[in-house]
């Protein structure tokens, strides 16, 4: 979301005096663009919960560790649901996340140097297959490519490339009925992998 668009959340959630829930696990994780929070506007004091963890910009996958920001009334409570139903995290899984949020972030910059070429290896390799039209991401590790070309439904193309090419990916569908027509891919491995992925896509479909 822009900055404008952020700011107009934001803005509706007081106007209406309502909570707002935002997934930031991404939000380190972006190219070309900044990433916006509506907390900027409350600080979190007010009406704004962040839920964010390790597993995705720290590689901190399995650990389950996590935390949430927001107002005190609702953080409390949120705590006191935590503490009664798994009780709380390895204190070497939580020593690990304040060395992740404090330590040096240059692993983190390298991380997002790799994705980026990874990226743009899968993109561009996506274009390339007739039927497919994949944008670029400003965030994450996934792409999200149109097949409504092809004349497969979503779920059907991804059992045939599974089947056929042997590549894994999600049918669009599993987001919501208005993902038919698209094909979810991680672009979490390797540019090596990725080509060879792009190679199998299309000698599957010719």
């Amino acid at each position: 979301m822009t900055h404008d668009e952020v700011k107009r959340v934001a803005e509706l959630a007081k106007e209406h005096d309502i909570f707002l829930l935002t997934d930031e696990i991404y939000s380190k994780m972006t190219y070309d663009q900044s990433f916006y929070s509506p907390s900027e506007y409350d600080e979190s004091k007010e009406r704004t919960v962040i839920l964010d963890g390790f597993s995705k910009a720290y590689c901190m996958t399995g650990w389950r560790l996590g935390y949430a920001i927001g107002p005190e009334e609702i953080i409390d409570r949120m705590g006191l649901l935590i503490a009664t139903t798994v009780s709380c995290v390895a204190s070497f899984s939580q020593k690990a996340g304040v060395a992740a949020l404090t330590g040096s972030q240059e692993d983190l910059r390298n991380n997002m140097k790799a994705f980026r070429e990874r990226r743009d290896a899968i993109v561009r390799g996506l274009n390339t297959i007739p039927g497919f039209s994949c944008l670029t991401p400003q965030g994450a590790f996934y792409v999200f490519p149109n097949i409504k070309k092809i004349g497969m439904s979503s779920k059907e193309l991804a059992d045939f490339l599974l089947e056929e090419a042997g590549v894994a990916c999600l049918p669009g569908t599993i987001f919501g009925k208005n993902g038919e027509g698209y094909l979810r891919f991680s672009y979490a491995t390797d540019v090596k992998t990725i080509e060879s992925a792009i190679k199998r896509i299309k000698k599957s479909l010719e």
